[in-house]
C-alpha cells in the first residue's frame, strides 16, 4: 500500500499568509504543517509516499524534506500539479506512482492527533473498494456530510446547507487501484473541479465502501480559525 499526500493548491482562503508560501508550509505550533499528515502516513506503516504539490513554492518542499531521512523514509518522491483542479485530479496524478496498489491518500492541512494504523491494517484486509474516516464536527457544512444507514454509509453529499448529520469524511481515503479508473470518469463540478466526493459516492454506489469513525482529535487547517484551532490542539498535546 502506497502513500499521497496532497498539498497543492494555492491556499487563497489563508492570503496574505500564503501569498509567499504554500499553505502546507505554515507553522502548526512547532513544526511545518506539512510534517503532521507525513508523521501520520509513516506511523501507520507507509513508507512509500508521493507528495504532491504545486503553486509558486513547489521547490521548498524539497529544501525542507529532501528524501525524508528525518522521518524515517529511504526516499521521498514527488510530483506537481499545475492549477487547482480538484483533490481527485491531484490523485489521478498519482496513478503511475501507485503501479496498482492500493492507495491511501492524505490532505496535507489535516492535523490529526491519534493513530490510523489500525484503520489502515483493516483496510488491507478488506482488499479491494474503499474506506473513509468519519468524524463529528460543529461545523459540517464546511465539509462532506456522510449519510448513514446502519453501519453503511449511502450517501456523501458536499458542503450541504442543512446537513442530515455532523459525521464528516475527514481528509483520509483509502481505494484499490480501480480509484484511477473512475477519476477518468468524472466530470468538473460547478467548482470546475474534480470532486473526490465525486470518488467516494461512486464506491459507495458499487457497495465497496467501508468506513472507521476516527478515535481523537482531528481538524484540517484551512481556514484562519481552523489554523488557529491546529495550533491551540497541537500545543496542547506537547
Amino acid at each position: 500500500m502506497k502513500g499521497v499526500i496532497l498539498a497543492g493548491g494555492l491556499g487563497t482562503r489563508l492570503h496574505p499568509l500564503t501569498k509567499i508560501t504554500n499553505k502546507h508550509l505554515l507553522p502548526i505550533y512547532d513544526q511545518p504543517m506539512i510534517y503532521y499528515p507525513l508523521r501520520t502516513l509513516v506511523e501507520a506503516g507507509i513508507n512509500d509516499i508521493l507528495l504532491v504539490t504545486g503553486g509558486n513554492n513547489a521547490g521548498d518542499f524539497l529544501k525542507l524534506l529532501g528524501n525524508g531521512k528525518e522521518f524515517g523514509l529511504k526516499h521521498l518522491n514527488y510530483t506537481y500539479q499545475e492549477g487547482e483542479g480538484g483533490i481527485a485530479e491531484a490523485l489521478g496524478l498519482a496513478e503511475y506512482f501507485s503501479e496498482g496498489d492500493s492507495v491511501i491518500v492524505i490532505l496535507g492541512d489535516n492535523i490529526i492527533e491519534k493513530s490510523i494504523k489500525i484503520a489502515v491494517e483493516n483496510f488491507k484486509q478488506q482488499g479491494d473498494g474503499a474506506k473513509i474516516l468519519l468524524k463529528e464536527v460543529e461545523d459540517p457544512q464546511r465539509f462532506g456530510v456522510a449519510e448513514l444507514d446502519g453501519e453503511k454509509v449511502v450517501n456523501i453529499v458536499e458542503k450541504p446547507k442543512q446537513p442530515k448529520s455532523n459525521l464528516i469524511v475527514i481528509g483520509v481515503y483509502m481505494y484499490d487501484s480501480e480509484v484511477f479508473n473512475i477519476i477518468k470518469t468524472l466530470k468538473p463540478s460547478e467548482r470546475a473541479e474534480l470532486e473526490i466526493t465525486d470518488v467516494n459516492n461512486h464506491y459507495i454506489q458499487d457497495n465497496k465502501m467501508t468506513f472507521e469513525v476516527l478515535d481523537g482529535w482531528w481538524t484540517d487547517a484551512g481556514t484562519f480559525e481552523s489554523l488557529y484551532r491546529a495550533n491551540s490542539l497541537a500545543a496542547s498535546g506537547n
